[in-house]
């Protein structure tokens, strides 16, 4: 534990600082390095969640810093590392690029059609492998000197680099993924790194042994059918499925238990906050009716948590550009840095 946080007062006014919870932690000192990926080029509804790593910073001096699941967990050490302006600019440069493309496509022409847009995709998709690079890098860095990382999108095309950095620390592990969406399209709207295409490159990456999906229901036939001939590497709870469960009597205790079964012993949670009911992120970059709530999520991951799972990483995602949305999703990035230091420390 470092000396800062040693003489910290944990209930007292949060420093504005620039780090998460206004804690006093360095890149040195800290167990958890926050990697924010300030990208929303491919967004094809809602814009915003690029500011949403400013917004979830913003709320989180704002969070009292007791866990009921892991009380010391603010002490691990935590810290975010300075939002990239410079993706942040290219981000708004190739947002306004990639509109062209959206709407060519949205009136039914091809982008090859005068005047042909084909070398701006490529441009795009070049961009957004720099991007998966750069990320990559960093997550390299950070995990070379032991330390855990997590990833604050953006939208959901933001952790592809992070995945690919776990790939190359841990031979087998499984993505818990929560969204209403199952985001299994190939190169959606030709983008090969699409917000809605981050799980079909997920698993391209062999490591990457199951994808166990909770909140689906926006989703469409090419990615049912990647899903039922998967051979059971991807898992989907739907959620029309899973409250009709619930109706008919079954716990969420028990299915959150029959989800986790399917895990392997090390876990990566994504979290797209369109999963959640709207009402919680109602600004999110796609919104969808229905949903879970935010303590049904925590009870799910409480129960990878209590079945000796690790928890070796997270990504939050499609955090809406507003104050309530950047509320919740603060809240979100504490609960799981606190839940992936329980989980550390009981393996």
């Amino acid at each position: 534990m470092s000396n800062q946080i040693q003489d910290y007062n944990p209930s007292g006014i949060a420093a504005i600082n620039g780090n998460l919870l206004g804690l006093p932690d360095d890149y040195d000192s800290a167990n958890l390095i926050v990697f924010a990926v300030p990208w929303e080029v491919t967004v094809s509804y809602g814009a915003g969640t690029a500011n949403a790593p400013q917004r979830i910073l913003d709320a989180s001096y704002q969070i009292d810093l007791f866990d009921f699941d892991n009380p010391d967990g603010w002490k691990q050490g935590i810290y975010l590392v300075e939002i990239p302006q410079e993706i942040l600019d290219k981000n708004n440069y190739y947002r306004q690029q990639a509109a062209k493309i959206i709407a060519r496509q949205s009136e039914g022409k091809a982008i090859t059609e005068s005047p042909d847009l084909t070398p701006i995709l490529t441009e795009i998709n070049q961009a957004g492998e720099q991007v998966n690079q750069w990320l990559f890098t960093q997550c390299q860095q950070a995990m070379s000197q032991g330390k855990k990382v997590a990833v604050i999108g953006g939208d959901h095309s933001s952790p592809l680099g992070y995945f690919q950095a776990l790939a190359n620390q841990y031979p087998d592990f499984g993505i818990l993924h929560i969204d209403a969406h199952a985001d299994l399209r190939d190169a959606y709207e030709g983008f090969e790194f699409s917000h809605a295409s981050i799980m079909f490159n997920a698993l391209k990456i062999p490591q990457i042994s199951k994808l166990v999906q909770v909140g689906l229901r926006d989703i469409c036939i090419d990615e049912v059918e990647i899903i039922n001939g998967s051979n059971n590497r991807v898992v989907a709870y739907y959620d029309s499925a899973i409250k009709q469960q619930q109706y008919a009597g079954k716990t969420w205790i028990d299915l959150c238990q029959e989800i986790v079964s399917n895990l392997p012993e090390n876990v990566h949670i994504s979290f797209d906050v369109d999963g959640l009911d709207p009402k919680l992120c109602p600004n999110t970059g796609t919104p969808v009716p229905g949903g879970l709530e935010l303590e049904q999520v925590y009870c799910l991951f409480r129960e990878v948590v209590k079945s000796g799972r690790k928890i070796i990483g997270f990504d939050v995602n499609e955090v809406g550009d507003a104050e309530w949305d950047g509320n919740v999703g603060a809240r979100i990035v504490y609960k799981l840095a606190n839940l992936l230091d329980l989980s550390q420390k009981k393996n």
